[in-house]
């Protein structure tokens, strides 16, 4: 009972809780910053590579979404152990991730697509 009902249920439940809580803030934070971010960081080259989707003012919001996803389905997780809502909530954040993912795939190609060469 001690030890392991706190290490196998709750500890674990409240951990993803809260990161999933702080993952979300960080989207939240990146998306209120992002004309600063998407001109110090998504906007610059990686070695060969230029910049992606995540350098637009369309794909810098998809990018911030998807880790809001990721944040609200370990929250949803976390939350599990509480209320069955957090199923709810994880199985929602599964789909709108895939959903986002999908979207984001198409802005790149589009966005290397439309390069100079």
């Amino acid at each position: 009972m001690g030890t392991v009902a706190i290490v196998g249920g709750t500890l674990v439940t409240v951990i993803a809780a809260v990161f999933g809580g702080a993952l979300v803030l960080i989207a939240i934070g990146l998306q209120v910053k992002a004309d600063a971010v998407i001109s110090r960081v998504t906007s610059r080259s990686l070695g060969g590579l230029a910049p992606g989707y995540a350098a637009t003012r369309r794909g810098f919001p998809v990018y911030t979404a998807l880790l809001a996803t990721i944040g609200t389905a370990l929250f949803g997780l976390g939350l599990d152990a509480w209320t069955s809502f957090g199923v709810w909530l994880f199985l929602a954040a599964v789909v709108i991730f895939a959903l986002l993912s999908v979207v984001a795939i198409i802005g790149e190609v589009r966005t290397y697509r439309a390069l100079k060469r």
